[in-house]
């Protein structure tokens, strides 16, 4: 039975982080839905944090009132910060490069936040790499293979291994130029690449952030209320400085409710939950390593729901992001395994010597008495 429970709790975080890249997939599937429909980009934002916050703060209150600490002005600047890296700041230049560039050139930058995380969190000392064991040549490679099947996923295309006739007249419209937003887009790409390098570095310094932030106050369901209550507000004051039209703020539809709803208690609730548990339990840089498997899993749901293409870039890059990633999960789960032999030896090492040094002085209390 112990067994059992530790076979679960060890494969706990890899189960939670497919869980939330599911929801994250459904979640992207919906925002494409409601963007093309022309939703503002920081209503949207504004909305699914608010309504994040007002969904985790009673269950953060009543929930973890007996074990919360007290929230001191140093927690709340950092989660005021947390908030500007994580949700306000760095979703708003995600949908500024998307918009700026493509979906696709978009999807090549979000994959490789597990590289910069990983950089990142080696000069703080998150992660150690020995090049000497097999566990840290397997996380660097692991974390280049995965990065490399996203890479081509994204920026191969290949043949199609099969279709739809309505995406391949989308497809023709664009390739001649009949879509007014597409030469538009072109003639920003700089503009959408600079955008899309600011949210990669601003997503990988909140794993950094957040796993500094979850040592100081360990409660997921009370920091991500108070974080996405601070994006929230962020993002309305970023929305009504840029845009005045109060009529913006109307939703339109069931479909754009139901987005705002599932985005804020799924999207931006519960999913921050689960990856700030997840990179208190593993890590920044195991958290962030599912970033590709979004995209694998949006593209699963596209090709029978919204009839998208299938091309062999695609299903070459996805296996090729799915052997890295478990690399690097294995290097991970070995380094783990090392370290918890070598703390179980050196206390079995303290164990041993400690009856010595009690036949040592009891013979000498005994002279002395």
């Amino acid at each position: 039975m112990a067994d059992d429970i530790k076979s679960c709790n060890k494969w706990k975080p890899f189960i939670v982080m497919l869980a939330v890249d599911f929801a994250f997939a459904v979640v992207n599937i919906l925002l494409k839905k409601v963007l093309d429909e022309g939703i503002n980009h920081l209503v949207l934002i504004t909305y699914r944090l608010l309504i994040s916050a007002g969904f985790l703060g009673p269950i953060g209150y009543f929930c973890e009132r007996n074990s919360r600490t007290k929230l001191t002005f140093r927690i709340t600047c950092y989660l005021f910060v947390s908030a500007i890296i994580g949700a306000s700041l760095t979703q708003f230049v995600f949908l500024l490069g998307i918009q700026y560039t493509s979906a696709t050139f978009a999807c090549a930058f979000i994959n490789i936040v597990p590289v910069v995380t990983f950089i990142v969190a080696l000069p703080f000392g998150m992660e150690n790499v020995n090049i000497k064991s097999n566990s840290g040549r397997a996380k660097v490679v692991g974390t280049l293979v995965c990065v490399g099947g996203a890479m081509l996923l994204t920026l191969y295309r290949g043949m199609p291994l099969f279709s739809h006739p309505q995406s391949r007249s989308i497809h023709q419209a664009i390739q001649h130029g009949i879509n007014p937003n597409y030469t538009k887009r072109a003639e920003r790409w700089t503009i959408g690449c600079v955008a899309l390098i600011v949210g990669v570095l601003l997503w990988s310094s909140w794993f950094i952030l957040q796993s500094n932030v979850s040592k100081r106050f360990p409660y997921q369901y009370s920091s991500t209320a108070i974080m996405t209550f601070f994006g929230a507000i962020q993002s309305a004051v970023l929305c009504f400085s840029t845009e005045r039209n109060l009529s913006i703020w109307i939703l339109k539809g069931k479909i754009e409710i139901l987005t705002v709803l599932y985005a804020g208690m799924v999207g931006s609730g519960l999913c921050y939950v689960a990856m700030s548990w997840c990179v208190k339990k593993r890590g920044p840089v195991f958290t962030s390593a599912f970033s590709p498997l979004v995209q694998i899993m949006a593209a699963m749901i596209d090709i029978p729901i919204l009839h998208e293409e299938l091309h062999l870039g695609s299903l070459l890059g996805s296996i090729i992001v799915i052997i890295g990633l478990y690399i690097l999960l294995w290097g991970k789960n070995r380094e783990m395994q090392n370290h918890a032999t070598k703390v179980a030896q050196e206390a079995e090492e303290i164990k041993e010597q400690e009856p010595q040094s009690q036949v040592i002085t009891v013979p000498c209390d005994a002279r002395c008495s």
